[in-house]
């Protein structure tokens, strides 16, 4: 089926609904789809990126080449 069409028909089935647990559910879904990858993330995860930011931001970086050459 034509995804535009798709929608089209689901646009009026949601207008056409007067079940608040419908309408409920359909945002839940929304939700869930944009959630952010960061709530993903183990506390270490976090702390090990942030860290890494700040690092970063005080010009403590190594380039990848350099890696490279010292274990590749």
């Amino acid at each position: 089926m034509d995804i535009q069409l798709e929608k089209l028909e689901l646009i009026k089935l949601l207008a056409d609904t007067e079940d608040p647990a419908i309408l409920k559910s359909i945002r839940k879904i929304f939700k869930k789809e944009q959630k952010d990858w960061w709530d993903d993330l183990t506390d270490e995860q976090k702390e090990d990126l942030e860290l890494g930011m700040q690092e970063f931001e005080r010009g403590e970086v190594v380039s990848y080449e350099s890696i490279l050459k010292r274990h590749g």
